[in-house]
């Protein structure tokens, strides 16, 4: 697949802990993504964050915490990811689903 000039860059935040079927929620993302046929999917793991509950987590050794943010972060065609959203519905429930568009310089 050739991915190049206007995208669509959809991120997932999601804890750590989320998980979906008793495994992590970003694999489950993941593996939908790539079923899909996605362009790719990469998975990011944040160092400290606060999210609804307004309470943070963060690696800090003091203060360390089992639920750091985790991002899924996809670009596609827009249609593509547009497509993809449903998917999204049972396993990033507790989740922030965010769409921007993005403009790909290169993919190899």
């Amino acid at each position: 697949m050739r991915l190049s000039g206007r995208a669509l860059r959809l991120t997932v935040v999601l804890g750590e802990s989320d998980t979906y079927r008793h495994h992590p929620a970003y694999h489950e993302i993941v593996l939908r993504a790539r079923g899909a046929g996605l362009a790719g999917a990469s998975v990011y793991r944040g160092v400290e964050g606060f999210g609804a509950s307004s309470t943070i987590h963060t690696t800090r050794v003091l203060a360390l915490s089992e639920d750091l943010p985790i991002s899924v972060v996809i670009v596609d065609e827009e249609q593509r990811v547009r497509d993809f959203l449903p998917q999204l519905d049972d396993v990033a429930a507790g989740g922030l689903v965010l769409l921007d568009e993005v403009e790909v310089v290169r993919y190899g």
